[in-house]
């Protein structure tokens, strides 16, 4: 994004549900850029991407599909299933083409009974973006929990 009134227009288009009910950002009242920001410097200190998180939550979601809406066993302590919806979802960032499945894909450890789902689209704006969303939005991730539950 070029100017501060590109950054503002596209903060409130996050804030807004215009593309997925109750927007990305939850009660959240930082700006997204600082949401992106903190999100990173977790993820620097759990010592992971967040390319390698959206990796294998697309590894993940690729195994559930498979089970049709039922569980799957993906490694000796985790499961996951996934369940479609009809339509897609467009991704919000400008000038940047992506439409995902209205697909949500619920892992679950077997040893803790911890459980994470996500959205197709959760995995290509946490892969390509760095934003995990923010605090109370419908489908954020905190990256911690995330990387405690699918690569531990």
């Amino acid at each position: 994004m070029k100017n501060t009134r590109q950054v503002e227009e596209f903060q409130e288009l996050l804030k807004s549900g215009k593309l997925v009910s109750g927007g990305f950002l939850g009660e959240d009242r930082r700006n997204f850029l600082e949401i992106i920001d903190a999100d990173k410097a977790e993820l620097f200190k759990l010592k992971i991407s967040a390319g390698e998180l959206a990796g294998k939550m697309r590894q993940i979601t690729g195994k559930a599909v498979e089970g049709l809406g039922t569980w799957v066993q993906i490694d000796s302590n985790t499961e996951a299933k996934a369940d479609e919806a009809r339509g897609s979802l467009p991704c919000p960032w400008p000038h940047h083409p992506g439409v995902f499945a209205k697909r949500v894909t619920t892992v679950r450890r077997i040893d803790t009974g911890q459980e994470l789902r996500w959205s197709d689209l959760s995995i290509h704006l946490i892969g390509e973006h760095s934003f995990f969303e923010g605090k109370g939005s419908s489908y954020r991730i905190e990256p911690r929990k995330l990387a405690e539950i699918i690569f531990r």
